[in-house]
């Protein structure tokens, strides 16, 4: 009796959201390479059709046709008896709007499998767009039943109403999971995922490829890392991050079910994960919104020179432009060092000077300002002096502005608002200042795949051993305004990711003053970070699409420990359901 085998082709590619004839395009190449490979089904990832997230564009009736046409065009060439294809996309039924997944083969759409468990936290929000499926048994591709859960499907939670999509397909006789995934990049999210689907290949004794999709989506970054793990809890195969891939495996039936033993590619981790996030998510951004380049203001300081470095690994130095803007309070060590950057990392440098704007802006305002104390506005116009010309630079060429503020700065509102903050995308929003030292110093060392800048030292190493400033007095530091790095971020790390109540920190070790002022300053900066270009995502929870406070806020957190709840102050009926309560 010959060996039962199945050869699964997994395409981790990079759609973009909107195209869908250029994602429609995408899958027909896989299929392609699939066919060639002998495979007898290609998988791509999550709603690919559209691309991932599509937020409130899937909810237009024309994008929906859009996408309902590009699959059962795709469903029609599946007649040529090659590769069956399993893709995700958006699926009108019943004047219900699904985020399914068809198999396309034979000619036609074989079968439509449905998202049940639909997530509404962090940065995700689609119990809003989609209606939740039922739960369904498994499909068959030749001869083999395979289970589909979608993403969250294998996210379990403890609550009543999820479904146990998995004990549901290994219940109706499903062989081997496939998971179409959309899942974002954030630190340490490769272990959640393993810890997830070990628990699932666990309950149900199955095999299970996950596949994820790569690339670059607005702030959200999707760094690919697909894997599958045998039965028995095995690694079958491990594809590359952050980088398209198409890896064909095999499938072969033992007497204990299904198992494969394919490729197995290093991953990266800590840092240089962060790096190439980074990387990926400027690229992305760039080039799926048909930007000629970037140019950015070059001050000598750390964070603008990281940012060059991700601009030029990101997309060469032919599409970066350096503008360096100095004022009377410019260090000439200031200037050598943004030269020595440039020359480094190859790209067009040039010196502006702003004297002329900024005395022009103080002789039009002297009316206005008379009588009044030189204060930190003359200090801002120097940094609108600066923001302005980029602009007027970004407005005259194409290139679009990158804008440098650190997590830090963003947290306590240490920018100028149409000054430094200026930009259409920012590559260290969601980076710790303390963080920018480490990825600067790691980026002299080291440089992902596929990098487009050079080896070596990029970034003159007294830029980041010198004491940060933004010069905009004389002999200014930040630590003039700020606690040390060190310690603002061990406190914002504990405020934003982790929303511990200031009482929590000060036990911590943390001075009372210092912990209630940083508060303060975070509490009243929200207005700012709502004008701020969007960024990368790399930590858990980011300005933007994670942490969604109100600029209008009067709650203040104190530092008192926190009150027990009052258990006796709530009756047993206070709990009841409503229906409990007219029965």
């Amino acid at each position: 009796m010959s060996e039962q085998q199945i050869k699964i082709t997994l395409a981790q590619l990079n759609p973009t959201v909107g195209d869908v004839t250029g994602n429609a395009a995408k899958a027909r190449a896989a299929r392609d390479k699939a066919k060639a490979d002998g495979a007898d089904l290609v998988v791509l990832s999550e709603l690919f059709i559209a691309g991932y997230p599509p937020e409130d564009l899937v909810l237009k009736p024309a994008f929906q046709s859009a996408c309902r046409a590009a699959i059962e065009e795709l469903a029609r060439e599946t007649e040529d008896g090659g590769p069956a294809m399993l893709i995700g996309t958006p699926w009108v039924e019943d004047g219900k709007l699904y985020n399914a997944c068809a198999l396309l083969d034979g000619g036609r759409i074989a079968a439509l499998r449905f998202k049940a468990n639909l997530p509404n936290y962090g940065v995700f929000d689609e119990k809003r767009l989609f209606a939740r499926g039922p739960a369904s048994g498994p499909v068959t591709v030749r001869g083999v039943r395979i289970g589909v859960p979608i993403c969250e499907d294998i996210w379990l939670e403890e609550s009543e109403d999820y479904e146990n999509v998995v004990e549901c397909l290994a219940e109706t006789g499903a062989e081997i999971l496939i998971v179409p995934n959309g899942s974002p990049y954030a630190r340490d999210k490769a272990d959640l995922r393993l810890s997830i689907v070990v628990a699932r290949v666990t309950e149900s004794g199955l095999p299970l490829v996950y596949l994820n999709e790569v690339g670059g989506q607005d702030e959200l970054i999707f760094d690919g890392a697909s894997f599958a793990l045998n039965a028995d809890l095995s690694v079958a195969a491990q594809l590359p991050a952050f980088e398209e891939n198409i890896t064909t495996l095999t499938w072969r039936k033992t007497a204990d079910g299904w198992r494969c033993n394919g490729p197995i590619t290093a991953q990266l981790e800590g840092d240089k994960a962060d790096y190439a996030a980074c990387v990926l998510g400027l690229r992305d951004y760039v080039r799926k919104n048909g930007f000629p380049g970037v140019l950015l203001g070059v001050s000598g300081g750390i964070d603008s020179a990281l940012c060059a470095a991700i601009a030029v690994d990101a997309l060469g130095a032919d599409k970066v432009r350096g503008v360096m803007l100095p004022f009377r309070y410019t260090a000439q060590v200031s200037l050598d060092d943004a030269a020595k950057l440039a020359a480094a990392l190859g790209i067009r440098y040039e010196i502006l000077p702003i004297a002329d704007a900024v005395n022009g802006f103080e002789t039009i305002l002297a009316p206005v300002f008379k009588g009044l104390e030189r204060d930190i506005t003359e200090e801002n116009l120097q940094a609108r002096a600066r923001g302005t010309l980029l602009m007027a630079i970004s407005n005259k060429t194409g290139a679009m502005v990158v804008t440098t503020g650190n997590k830090s700065e963003m947290s306590v509102g240490y920018a100028t608002l149409y000054g430094d903050m200026n930009g259409g995308f920012n590559p260290i929003k969601d980076i710790y200042k303390t963080e920018v030292f480490r990825l600067s110093s790691l980026r002299n060392a080291w440089k992902p795949d596929g990098a487009l800048g050079p080896m070596g030292e990029v970034i003159p190493v007294n830029i980041i051993i010198r004491p940060p400033t933004a010069e905009l007095r004389e002999n200014q530091t930040d630590q003039d305004s700020l606690p040390p790095y060190e310690v603002l971020d061990a406190i914002l790390e504990r405020l934003v990711e982790r929303e511990e109540p200031l009482a929590t920190i000060i036990e911590a070790g943390f001075d009372r003053d210092v912990v209630t002022r940083v508060d303060r300053l975070l509490n009243i900066a929200e207005y700012k970070r709502r004008q701020a270009a969007p960024g990368v995502k790399v930590t858990r929870k980011n300005f933007g699409r994670d942490r969604r406070y109100p600029i209008t806020n009067r709650f203040r957190d104190f530092g008192k420990a926190l009150p027990e709840p009052d258990e006796k102050l709530v009756t047993r009926t206070s709990r009841a359901s409503a229906e409990a309560f007219e029965g």
